[in-house]
């Protein structure tokens, strides 16, 4: 009974911190906390399985590295950085017919607000 018990919690932990990482990964170029979500997740999963504290280990040395190396570049590039991640908002959001929906709750007639996709 106690080995189906743990092979449960184990398999919930795994769904759990599973999902948790997949919304973090999803948030990462929003504004927001897409890598503290992603951290989160992996933590969560690193309670019962040790690859997950392992990439937990490597992702937080790796972001503390891109942050150090964004720091010492020059202005433009920290700009455009920005702007790169500004543009991945912009898109995913249009292509997730949010602007769309906007529009038709405001009553505006703007065709190209909506999104391409046939699904949204």
């Amino acid at each position: 009974m106690q080995k189906a018990t743990r092979h449960l919690k184990r398999t919930f932990i795994g769904i759990a911190g599973g999902i948790v990482v997949v919304i973090g990964i999803v948030a990462i170029p929003y504004p927001g906390p897409g890598w503290l979500i992603v951290f989160a997740g992996l933590a969560i999963l690193a309670t019962e399985f040790e690859w997950a504290q392992r990439i937990l280990d490597r992702a937080k040395g790796e972001y503390d590295k891109w942050q150090a190396w964004l720091k010492r570049q020059p202005m433009f590039l920290r700009l455009a950085v920005l702007l790169f991640t500004g543009l991945i908002v912009i898109t995913t959001t249009w292509l997730l017919n949010v602007f769309g929906i906007l529009a038709t709750v405001f009553h505006i007639d703007a065709p190209w607000v909506f999104s391409p996709l046939p699904f949204f």
